[in-house]
C-alpha cells in the first residue's frame, strides 16, 4: 500500500471518557474482528484492566477502511487515561501523526484531557476533537465545545459528535480521520530506520517488539542492529495486530507492527532505540525517550520467607511486561529479605502488587509508600533517601529537601472552597486560578509526599467525584523533615516508619496510633501502640487485653486457690508480653497510612 493511504493515530482522553469503547466501535465498523469473537474492552487484555475498567498498557491495532473507492490502512493506538501511565501515552504519541481527543460531553474537559492535549501538541499532532456520550440526557455538546476552545485553545466547532456505546457518528469520524489526518512521511528506498515503541515478553514467542518504520522496508530474514548497543539479530517474524496476531512478509515506511528476532531479554531491546540494517545502516538514530522516572517507592516482602526466590523470579518476569517499574533487593530485621520497588504513582503500585499476587500466587507485605528525599550532610555530600531506614542522625544533616509537584485541578466552582482547604492542609501554595464558565482551573504547588497516599481519594470525596487532578514534577525544595517511628509492644514496626514534615508529625502519629488500635487484633495482654520521633514518644494508644476466666473451673474451696491461679496468669501474661510476637495483618498497614480526613 502506498504511504499516502496510511494513517497513524492515538486515542487520548481523561479516565472514563470512552477511549476503549470507541476503539471497540472502530474495530467493529472496519470488520477487524467477527461478531462471534467480539467482547467489550477488546484491547484491554489483562484481567485487572477489565475488572477496574481502566487501560494500563497502550495497545495497537491495524484496520482497513474504504473511502472514495480507495483502501486505507489505519493504525490505531488506544492509550491509558490515568496520570500514572502518562509514560505509555508519550511513547504512543511519538509513533503517530495525529490524535483523536475524546471528551465526555456530560463531564467536559478534565485534567488529563488537558495534559494529553498538550502532549499531542508538543508532538506536532493534528488533533481531531470528538464529543462522546451524546446519547445521554446530560450531554451538553455546545458547552463542552466552548470549554475545549477556552481551556485547551484548539478549534472545536467542527468536533465530531459520537456515541461510542451505540456507534452513532463513528462512520463520520472514520471519514474525517482519512480526510484530515496527515499521512506519515518516509521513503521505502532509504536505509532502514525503525523506531522501537514498546517491547514485552511472550512465553511462546520470546520478546515481541512493537515498532514504527520511519524509512526503508522491514522484512523476514533481515539482519538488524540496535543503534544504542550495536547488538545484531536476525528477524524471524514480522506482523501486525488486527487485533489478532497476523504475520506479514514486510512492513513498509510509515507502518506500525511487531517483530520477533530471537531476543532473549527485554533489557536488550531498549524502548526509544532505533533499529537499522547491519549492512547498510542509517546515518543517525531517531530521538528516543527519557527513561521513566519512578516517583513513589515502597518495600515489598513475601509474607512467607520461603517464597523469596519465587518472588524474585516473579519480579523479573513481570518487569519483562512492564519496564516502567524498578526494583532492588533490600533486607529488613522485621520482615526479612525483600525488594525496594519504584513506581510511577500509587495506582501503578497497586496494579503491580495485585498482578504479583494474582499471576504468581504470592502473599506480600507492603511498606509505607514514600518519595525520594535529598539529604545534604555536614560535608556537603548529597544523598538520595527513599527508605526511612536510611534516614541519618539529625545531627549529621545540614539540609533536607523534598520533591514538589505542580498540580492542575479542574473543579466546578461550588466546590472551590473545599479544594482550597484540602490543598492548604497539605502545605500547598496556589500559583494560578482561572474561571472557565462554571468551572475553575486551579494550579497548586504541592509536596509530592502529601499527595501520594490519599490526596486523590480525598479530592474526589469532597467534590462528589467532579474534580479531576493531574500533576508534573517541579524539582526539590528545602524542608524540615523528621522520621516518625511506630512501636507496637515496644518494638519498632519498620513497614510503618515514615519520613514526613515536622509540622504534621504529632497529628499524624496520633492518627496512626488510633487507626492501629481499631485494626490490630487483641492479645492476652495489654498492647501498647506508640509513635516516636527519635527517643521521644509523641502519641500512645493501648489495645485492651482479652479477659480469660482462669477461675471458671473452680467450684468452691479456699480463696487462696483462686489467688494462686490469678497470680500464675499474671506471670504468664508478663512473659507473653516480653516474648510474644505480634502478627500485624496487611490490611492494618494500609489502613494506618490513610489520613483521618477520610472519616470526616
Amino acid at each position: 500500500m502506498k504511504i499516502s493511504n496510511i494513517r497513524n493515530f492515538a486515542i487520548i482522553a481523561h479516565i472514563d471518557h470512552g477511549k476503549s469503547t470507541l476503539a471497540d466501535r472502530l474495530i467493529q465498523y472496519c470488520g477487524g474482528i467477527s461478531q462471534r469473537e467480539f467482547r467489550e474492552q477488546l484491547l484491554d487484555s489483562m484481567d485487572i484492566e477489565r475488572e477496574r475498567g481502566i487501560t494500563i498498557k497502550a495497545q495497537t491495532v491495524q484496520l482497513n477502511y474504504k473511502y472514495n473507492n480507495e483502501e486505507y490502512k489505519l493504525n490505531l493506538i488506544d492509550t491509558p487515561g490515568h496520570v500514572d501511565f502518562a509514560y505509555e501515552v508519550n511513547r504512543s504519541l511519538a509513533a503517530c501523526e495525529g490524535s483523536i481527543l475524546v471528551v465526555d460531553s456530560t463531564q467536559g474537559v478534565e485534567a488529563q484531557t488537558l495534559a494529553n492535549s498538550y502532549q499531542a501538541i508538543s508532538n506536532n499532532h493534528e488533533i481531531i476533537p470528538v464529543l462522546n456520550k451524546i446519547d445521554l440526557p446530560a450531554s451538553n455538546t455546545e458547552g463542552v465545545i466552548k470549554q475545549i476552545e477556552d481551556i485547551i485553545g484548539i478549534e472545536a466547532k467542527e468536533a465530531i459528535k459520537v456515541s461510542a456505546k451505540t456507534g452513532e457518528g463513528v462512520d463520520d469520524l472514520l471519514n474525517i480521520l482519512v480526510k484530515n489526518l496527515p499521512a506519515p512521511k518516509g521513503i521505502n528506498d532509504d536505509p532502514l530506520q525503525v523506531f522501537i515503541i514498546d517491547s514485552w515478553y511472550d512465553k511462546y514467542l520470546g520478546v515481541i517488539t512493537l515498532v514504527r518504520v520511519k524509512n526503508g522496508i522491514l522484512k523476514v530474514g533481515q539482519k538488524i542492529q540496535m543503534m544504542s548497543n550495536k547488538v545484531s539479530y536476525d528477524i524471524e517474524k514480522v506482523g501486525v495486530f488486527t487485533p489478532k496476531l497476523k504475520y506479514v512478509d514486510k512492513l513498509t515506511a510509515g507502518e506500525i507492527g511487531f517483530i520477533t528476532a530471537g531476543i532473549k531479554k527485554v533489557a536488550d531491546c531498549k524502548i526509544g532505540d532505533t533499529l537499522t540494517e547491519e549492512k547498510e545502516p542509517c546515518d543517525k538514530a531517531l530521538p528516543g525517550f527519557k527513561p521513566s522516572q519512578p516517583v513513589v517507592f515502597c518495600g515489598l516482602f513475601p509474607y512467607d520467607a520461603s517464597q523469596f526466590n519465587d518472588f524474585k523470579d516473579s519480579l523479573e518476569k513481570l518487569s519483562l511486561n512492564d519496564s516502567s517499574f524498578s526494583y532492588e533487593q533490600e533486607s529488613s530485621a522485621a520482615l526479612g529479605q525483600g525488594f525496594r520497588c519504584g513506581f510511577l504513582g500509587l495506582l501503578h503500585m497497586e496494579v503491580i502488587r495485585e498482578r504479583l499476587e494474582r499471576e504468581f500466587n504470592l502473599q506480600l507485605i507492603t511498606t509505607a509508600p514514600s518519595v525520594v528525599y535529598q539529604i545534604t550532610d555536614n560535608n556537603n555530600k548529597i544523598k538520595e533517601i527513599q527508605n526511612p531506614i536510611e534516614f541519618p542522625d539529625p545531627t549529621l544533616i545540614k539540609k533536607m529537601e523534598e520533591p514538589w509537584i505542580i498540580s492542575t485541578i479542574i473543579v466546578p466552582q461550588n466546590y472551590l472552597g473545599s479544594v482550597f482547604e484540602l490543598c492548604e492542609s497539605r502545605r500547598g501554595e496556589q500559583i494560578d486560578h482561572n474561571f472557565m464558565g462554571k468551572t475553575s482551573v486551579v494550579k497548586y504547588r504541592l509536596p509530592l509526599a502529601e499527595t501520594i497516599i490519599d490526596f486523590y481519594d480525598r479530592l474526589k470525596s469532597i467534590t462528589t467525584g467532579y474534580a479531576s487532578f493531574d500533576y508534573q514534577l517541579d524539582g526539590y525544595k528545602e524542608s524540615k523533615l523528621i522520621k516518625l517511628n511506630i512501636l507496637v509492644n515496644q518494638e519498632i514496626v519498620e513497614p510503618l516508619s515514615i519520613i514526613m514534615h515536622a509540622s504534621h508529625a504529632e497529628q499524624r502519629g496520633r492518627e496512626i496510633c488510633k487507626r492501629l488500635k481499631e485494626v490490630l487484633p487483641r492479645q492476652q495482654y495489654k498492647l501498647p501502640i506508640q509513635a516516636a520521633i527519635g527517643g521521644k514518644i509523641i502519641a500512645r494508644e493501648t489495645v485492651p487485653a482479652y479477659r480469660k476466666d482462669v477461675t471458671g473451673s473452680l467450684y468452691g474451696g479456699d480463696r487462696t486457690r483462686k489467688d494462686k491461679l490469678l497470680k500464675k496468669q499474671k506471670k504468664g501474661k508478663q512473659r507473653l508480653k516480653q516474648f510474644g510476637k505480634i502478627d500485624i495483618p496487611q490490611s492494618a498497614f494500609l489502613e494506618a497510612l490513610k489520613s483521618s480526613e477520610n472519616n470526616k
